[in-house]
């Protein structure tokens, strides 16, 4: 009687394990590609440094400013990746988004106050270049589409998540100075300055 309820309790198992590892392959085919292009720039210290830059300067610069970067940093990511695989460009110089870094860093930490069209021309080109570098995430096998959606909704999700935060951060309090608060932001922007320094050093010595 023992060996019986083991033995059911045995197959009852495999069953279950072969359904699991049917449907998350289901699941991986339809949707792994998804996750990997939202995936694949979090994992990317260019990508986490360049994106909060550019969403703390926008944030910097108020919501009537900003609210355009949420359609512009994705639509450049799209047009990024597409460039890079058609034109056979997997990675960018690590010089180049050092420099970006460098140049939002310091206009953070410097406190200017952008034009609307210049900060909407930073927000392309930077998602454009990093576009391209998103594109070495592309496999043989992988489905661009859903890959440059996922990309895509990683933009969208990050630059509106950070200038949201920036935006209530920097607004002033009726009962407190906001002075703290933008040196607080100018110091971020002196510290990804700094990122963007030894990058490039790093890469000009390899």
């Amino acid at each position: 009687m023992k060996r019986l309820i083991a033995r059911n309790l045995l197959v009852a198992a495999t069953l279950l394990a072969i359904t699991q590892q049917a449907d998350a392959h289901i699941a991986a085919v339809r949707l792994g590609d998804f996750y990997s292009g939202a995936l694949h720039p979090l994992t990317d210290l260019q990508d986490l440094v360049l994106w909060t830059a550019l969403g703390l300067l926008a944030g910097t610069l108020g919501a009537s400013k900003a609210r355009w970067l949420v359609l512009m940093l994705p639509l450049g990511l799209i047009v990024g990746l597409a460039y890079g695989l058609k034109a056979g460009v997997s990675a960018t110089a690590p010089v180049t988004d050092a420099a970006m870094m460098v140049g939002l860093g310091l206009l953070l930490a410097a406190g200017i106050r952008l034009p609307a069209i210049a900060l909407w021309v930073v927000a392309l080109s930077l998602a454009v270049v990093r576009g391209i570098a998103n594109a070495g995430g592309v496999g043989p096998q992988t489905n661009v589409v859903l890959f440059g959606a996922g990309l895509a909704a990683a933009g969208y999700a990050a630059i509106t998540l950070i200038m949201a935060l920036t935006v209530a951060f920097c607004r002033p309090a009726p009962d407190a100075s906001p002075a703290w608060r933008k040196i607080a932001v100018r110091a971020c922007g002196s510290w990804i300055a700094a990122i963007g320094l030894m990058m490039g050093g790093f890469a000009l010595v390899s």
